[in-house]
């Protein structure tokens, strides 16, 4: 079966490239938010700022403190049953379940405490072990970047 690029993200890392496939079945206004910060450019250069063994790694916030996101609107929630499992990227908010903007985590093992709270938008398929090798800290002291996110169909061979 042939990726759907358009629905494909790429997150380089400074040690390689993580695949994340997009799930606009689940979440189509959020996957929609992600690409089109993507082709802005935002994430490029973001901070995972907050990274807890056996949890997540989160990043997302131009400002590297948990307390920042776009100059775009909130976006309203869209839970779905998917399980939030190993791999599996998903919204950060606030209390407010209308408040996920730009931030994002990807769970590192099992959070079905999460689920149907927070909204999936898509999975790691591949880089996994990069996710794995970020540095832990609530913040991180010198924390990993995404060097460049990119939506695949964009992506310059």
């Amino acid at each position: 079966m042939a990726s759907d690029l358009e629905n494909t993200l790429y997150m380089d890392l400074a040690k390689g490239r993580v695949t994340i496939q997009l799930r606009p079945d689940l979440a189509p206004n959020h996957v929609a938010r992600i690409k089109e910060l993507a082709r802005e450019g935002f994430y490029d250069g973001v901070v995972f700022h907050r990274v807890i063994e056996g949890f997540m790694a989160q990043g997302g916030d131009p400002t590297g403190s948990g307390m920042g996101g776009s100059k775009k609107p909130n976006l309203k929630a869209e839970f779905s049953r998917e399980p939030h499992v190993r791999g599996v990227c998903s919204m950060a908010r606030s209390s407010s379940p209308d408040s996920a903007n730009s931030q994002f985590f990807i769970c590192f093992g099992d959070a079905s405490f999460l689920d149907k709270q927070y909204t999936v938008w898509g999975k790691v398929t591949s880089g996994m072990e990069l996710v794995d090798g970020l540095k832990r800290g609530e913040p991180v002291r010198d924390p990993d970047k995404i060097v460049k996110m990119q939506v695949a169909a964009d992506a310059k061979a």
